[in-house]
């Protein structure tokens, strides 16, 4: 995996911040590491463009037990569809 891609993809993770306040109380969140890897994972699987608000969606709330719904992640998985074609 693409080390600046997974940092740009922290970046915008952290930017957005759906955990809100509750990030500072995750022990391990490390900037949104491991969920940038496992959004990158899914996209290097095939995830489409079409599909990138529901895995960004799927990734956080089986991460952090949240109720996020696909419209909240539209913005987000945007930018991110547009890191992994502009590399």
């Amino acid at each position: 995996m693409d080390e600046k891609q997974i940092e740009k993809i922290m970046k915008v993770l952290s930017d957005w911040n759906p955990l809100g306040e509750r990030a500072t109380s995750v022990a391990d969140l490390d900037g949104y590491r491991t969920e940038a890897v496992d959004i990158l994972f899914q996209i290097n699987l095939g995830t489409t463009e079409k599909y990138m608000p529901e895995t960004v969606r799927t990734v956080l709330n089986q991460a952090f037990d949240l109720s996020l719904d696909k419209h909240e992640c539209v913005e987000p998985a945007k930018q991110i569809f547009e890191i992994m074609h502009n590399k």
